[in-house]
């Protein structure tokens, strides 16, 4: 597999500003049946969720939000699988799971499954799924994950990392991409305090939303938004939506999960994905934008 590195320069200075106008939602709780531990970690345009469940031994699903169908999707012969992207086709998903130990990452194409892993490193995760063949995700440098780690885009079709190198970060995780090659993601610094980061068009941006001691960009979509969560100075977890044009930040918590909320997935529509709750009893959540 070929290999490509990109350091990526710093651009305008950490934004932060909170909107004044912030978005209504009406939230939906969803649970695997008979599991009280339930992650959603993507969604597409079609509204189908890309999620995991079982605290204990992680099992992949992809979900169909208008009748709250559940398909399971578990990388062959492995012991924990978590499905995290999904394209808008879904004929690709792609996340990681664990066999004999070792974490890898994986796409899935129209059920033909592909191991993928930067060459010579022992433990890597895919995060998210354009429709252009790329995912995003990271390697680590130690077989337990414990890092640091490293950033990537993976293209699917010519097997090309593409690794990147982020100021100012001892460890970093790309957990979006999306189809303009916008990509998002965190990073942590020299002092062990988690910060956000978007790229686009070559743009590098720090997201750290206002009152937080940590931030993490968990997706985005083509629409200019990007996802995820932070941490306020009571070390309560908030969702978030940050609008790249306006440099704003919204918070999003679910009424049943306030101070443990965790925004992980939007698709093109605003529709949010996600979960809340202290492990090991997690709920999912869809997050529809109220008219």
């Amino acid at each position: 597999m070929k290999l490509k590195s990109l350091t990526l320069s710093l651009g305008i200075a950490v934004l932060l500003c909170m909107s004044a106008f912030a978005q209504s939602y009406n939230f939906q709780t969803v649970n695997y049946p008979n599991d009280t531990f339930t992650q959603l970690l993507g969604i597409n345009n079609s509204n189908i969720i890309a999620g995991y469940h079982n605290v204990n031994l992680n099992k992949g699903f992809t979900l169909e939000l208008s009748n709250l169908t559940f398909t399971d999707e578990n990388y062959p012969q492995s012991q924990q699988t978590q499905v995290i992207g999904i394209n808008n086709a879904h004929d690709t998903t792609s996340g990681f799971y664990v066999l004999k130990g070792k974490t890898i990452g994986f796409t899935d194409n129209q059920g033909v499954f592909t191991a993928v892993a930067y060459p010579k490193k022992p433990f890597n995760q895919l995060l998210s799924q354009n429709d252009n063949g790329q995912a995003a995700g990271y390697y680590s440098t130690t077989a337990s994950g414990s890092g640091p780690d490293t950033a990537y885009v993976y293209d699917e079709f010519g097997g090309v990392f593409e690794a990147y190198s982020i100021p100012n970060s001892v460890s970093a995780q790309a957990t979006g991409i999306n189809n303009t090659d916008s990509v998002c993601g965190f990073y942590v610094d020299s002092n062990n305090v988690n910060h956000g980061w978007v790229k686009v068009f070559g743009h590098f941006t720090v997201l750290d939303a206002p009152g937080s001691t940590s931030t993490q960009a968990l997706g985005l979509n083509n629409k200019g938004l990007v996802v995820g969560v932070y941490v306020d100075n009571s070390g309560n977890s908030h969702g978030f939506v940050y609008t790249i044009s306006k440099g704003t930040f919204v918070t999003v918590d679910d009424p049943s999960g306030i101070g443990t909320t965790v925004v992980n997935g939007i698709n093109d529509s605003g529709i949010l994905v996600g979960f809340y709750g202290t492990s090991p009893i997690n709920s999912g959540f869809v997050a529809t934008p109220a008219e």
